[in-house]
């Protein structure tokens, strides 16, 4: 029997573990905190807040293997009338449709953006540049970055495509990503893997160590422990603001904004276990420049609550305020893509999974998809586990 050490019990972690177990081999995973989910956690308590968003892209290998180990559980589907709720910011005022130009721009997701231009660039050429920052503002949602405009062109279009598809791609797990993580430890369970939490590792050694270890942590957290310095990538620099709020009839269900990256949500509009009743859960997620200040990201926040939300201040009954930097998973600058990541392979048995690492993916599918090829090439068992690590 194959031995595997699993350190980090997060997303990828987990993924990493279920997989190697179920071809056979004996796992152990070490989390330093005292669960399990790493950024899917959910916060205990009234107000079932997640690390920023917490939906789920349906049509990839990411779902479909959770799907077929039904570890989806149910989701929390978004009421049509709440859907009609959704508002974009442009020109300092709330608008129900983007403007014509950035839908010139979405109406030619089938012409392929260029890698080594910046989407800024590439995208002013197709719809001008007030079309241009229109939808580079927009796909912040899935990039989490100040400025989408200046990264590569193939790498934002990407993530506009699926982040405005219609049906759309994006689901959400009733009860936030606990519910997930849940069914994704069970399983680890029952399949035999070994669960140390509150086992913080500093030495890869120090545990005495059988077999391949695969180190599913933060890719600054790796870097610190391989001693690794080559194990950077950029990534984004993100305000958090969680609300809650009284109910209150006409609330916009979502503000984004097309001056400035930035996208504010309420998240009970599609699943009303996340508050007490009566009461709304707003989450808000603002990129600044890495010179900004939190309170340049909180004032932003508040000026799209001020337009989406009237009267929130007097109806606020919770809220926290957080920055996230370098947690936000990997953004590919012009000229690279996710083949120029630090590799999942770091020899001598050691092996990353990650949202910033080798992998194909929007959001967690990078942590995904790096967990499968990490134990593929552990052990070889891309036949026995019948993984398909083709690109996503």
């Amino acid at each position: 029997m194959h031995r595997i050490t699993v350190v980090g019990g997060g997303f990828a972690g987990l993924t990493a573990a279920i997989t190697a177990a179920e071809a056979g081999a004996k796992v152990t995973i070490y989390e330093a905190h005292h669960t399990l989910g790493g950024r899917a956690r959910t916060a205990e308590g009234p107000y079932k807040t997640n690390e920023g968003p917490h939906a789920l892209y349906k049509g990839g290998p990411h779902w479909t293997w959770l799907e077929q180990r039904g570890l989806i559980g149910e989701l929390a589907p978004l009421p049509p009338l709440e859907a009609a709720r959704l508002r974009l910011r442009h020109k300092g005022a709330l608008r129900r449709t983007p403007p014509f130009a950035m839908l010139k721009l979405l109406r030619r997701t089938s012409q392929q953006a260029p890698v080594d231009v910046d989407f800024r660039t590439w995208a002013t050429e197709i719809a001008g540049e007030e079309g241009a920052n229109a939808a580079a503002y927009y796909s912040a949602v899935a990039l989490f970055h100040h400025d989408p405009g200046a990264l590569s062109a193939a790498f934002v279009q990407e993530r506009l495509r699926r982040a405005t598809k219609l049906p759309p791609e994006a689901h959400y797990p009733r009860g936030g990503w606990a519910s997930v993580i849940d069914r994704m430890a069970a399983r680890a369970w029952n399949l035999g893997v070994r669960m140390e939490t509150l086992s913080r590792v500093d030495s890869l050694d120090e545990h005495g160590r059988h077999g391949p270890v695969i180190v599913a942590t933060s890719l600054d957290a790796a870097r610190r422990l391989l001693r690794d310095d080559s194990l950077t990538w950029t990534s984004g620099r993100t305000v958090l603001i969680d609300l809650a709020v009284r109910t209150r009839r006409g609330d916009a269900f979502a503000v984004s904004d097309l001056d400035a990256a930035g996208w504010i949500e309420r998240f009970t509009a599609q699943d009303r276990t996340l508050a007490p009743a009566g009461e709304q859960l707003v989450q808000g997620q603002i990129p600044i420049a890495p010179h900004e200040s939190r309170a340049t990201g909180i004032a932003r926040a508040e000026e799209l609550l001020d337009l989406g939300f009237p009267g929130w201040r007097e109806r606020v009954t919770w809220r926290r305020e957080a920055i996230a930097g370098g947690r936000t998973g990997a953004v590919d600058l012009p000229g690279t893509s996710w083949r120029d990541r630090p590799a999942v392979d770091r020899g001598d048995g050691v092996y990353l999974a990650g949202d910033q690492v080798a992998a194909p993916g929007v959001l967690s599918e990078v942590s995904f998809n790096s967990a499968l090829t990490a134990v593929s090439l552990a052990f070889d068992i891309r036949r026995r586990a019948g993984l398909d690590l083709k690109e996503a």
